[in-house]
């Protein structure tokens, strides 16, 4: 069975705060390091009143400090909103007080609407179109000898792993042509995933990080004990994308039973899509959707997330995967 992980907006919920929602991220990663997962990674996103992860460093910090083992990572930095000597010495001091745990996936996006990145003084255009040579750049600051004017201090020589992030071919092909590990946002813009993932193994170069492709695709899980329950977890999330393709974005609102049915035609072909990388059901109707999607794609690993509006019942829904994960790998042996 291949690894499975945590991708973890830390939400903030419909009547709660950023404060609560960052000790239910804590628990629930450490719940996930006893349960088997792999990584658990945090994204960026700013000016969103449903996502408190935006100093994501700061964040992973306070999960890496709270778990043991488990590996904590970005997914990802933005790298267009950051000096990339800026993200080498935060995570080069995230890997000196955490060594061997550390991912930094990048991503290309700007992680917020134009007016949050003017707030954040960058310069949308021209640094999205440099963001491979930002790559490049960070990669230098974590080498034994960077051939830059400036050295991070930490980062030099902490080699962290780099991952590209994506959406789109744009970055199959950077990761394919540094010959660092992808992982695909298949989760919520699945429309060229297998593209995508094709082009990239198709075009690998072996690097110092990588000897050959690896891919990382993610997934949503909404799971409890039975299909109707699952069902109805997912209309949190799903009221959340309605809520943000309208330009209404807000904080994670309860489930609403009977929410599919009440949506237009369009709303609902919307949804199909962006959400047609899911698994919602009980222990046995998710265990069969993960390993369809597992054979039909031939992942590498699942970056799996699920953002259920109750704490305990997203709890659950982990809880439910890593047992199905356990039955796989037991299975295998």
């Amino acid at each position: 069975m291949i690894p499975f992980s945590v991708l973890d907006l830390s939400p903030i919920t419909q009547g709660s705060s950023a404060r609560v929602s960052f000790q239910n991220t804590l628990d629930l990663a450490q719940h996930a390091e006893r349960w088997g997962f792999n990584r658990y990674w945090l994204a960026e996103h700013h000016g969103m009143p449903g996502i408190a992860s935006a100093a994501t460093a700061v964040l992973l910090g306070y999960v890496a400090g709270g778990t043991s083992s488990i590996r904590v990572g970005a997914g990802g930095v933005m790298l267009p909103n950051h000096a990339p000597l800026v993200i080498a010495e935060q995570f080069g001091t995230l890997e000196s007080l955490y060594p061997g745990r550390i991912d930094l996936g990048l991503g290309r996006a700007p992680g917020s609407d134009q007016a949050t990145a003017r707030a954040m003084r960058r310069n949308l255009q021209s640094d999205a179109d440099e963001f491979p040579q930002d790559v490049v750049e960070l990669m230098d600051y974590f080498s034994d000898a960077s051939r830059r004017p400036v050295m991070a201090v930490p980062g030099a020589g902490l080699k962290v792993p780099l991952w590209i992030l994506g959406s789109s071919l744009f970055g199959a092909q950077l990761a394919a042509q540094l010959g660092l590990p992808y992982a695909f946002a298949s989760h919520f813009a699945p429309a060229q995933m297998m593209q995508a993932v094709d082009l990239y193994r198709a075009r690998f170069r072996p690097s110092a990080q990588l000897d050959k492709p690896y891919v990382m695709l993610g997934f949503n899980v909404f799971a409890a004990d039975t299909d109707d329950q699952a069902a109805l977890l997912a209309t949190s999330m799903q009221q959340a994308f309605v809520n943000l393709r309208s330009g209404r974005p807000g904080r994670l609102q309860p489930p609403v039973s009977g929410y599919l049915d009440a949506l237009g035609p369009q709303e609902r072909a919307m949804l199909d899509q962006v959400l047609s990388c899911s698994a919602i059901g009980s222990p046995q109707t998710v265990a069969r959707q993960l390993q369809q999607f597992i054979e039909r794609t031939g992942a590498d690993e699942l970056m799996i997330t699920s953002q259920v509006f109750d704490h305990q019942a997203r709890l659950h829904s982990y809880d439910i995967v890593g047992q199905v994960h356990a039955a796989g790998a037991h299975a295998m042996a």
